[in-house]
């Protein structure tokens, strides 16, 4: 059992980041809809984000693990651009459906 003195900041962006895949997860199989699947696997990359956070920490006197941090950089901004071009993907299809 996990007792009150074990939660700390990381074991709670560990949690979340974990919900937050978990959310991600469960809105990519529920909606059908292209934008909602885009945005559940962006929440699923917030979580992912969130877990590598906590995963950077190597003591109260001890700065980060830089490597995890700069894995969130690099992924928050390659999540930008692959979610920019997943919508100009899905506007050109639904514009070729309407035609």
């Amino acid at each position: 059992m996990v007792g009150i003195s074990a939660i700390n900041p990381q074991f709670l962006y560990g949690c979340a980041g974990i919900f937050l895949f978990a959310i991600g997860v469960w809105g990519t199989w529920l909606h059908a809809h292209y934008v909602r699947k885009i945005i559940s696997l962006n929440v699923m990359g917030a979580g992912v984000f969130l877990t590598l956070i906590a995963v950077a920490y190597r003591g109260e006197n001890l700065p980060p693990d830089p490597v995890p941090h700069a894995l969130v950089l690099t992924g928050i901004v390659v999540a930008v651009s692959a979610t920019a071009l997943a919508l100009v993907i899905i506007r050109r299809l639904e514009d070729a459906t309407d035609e």
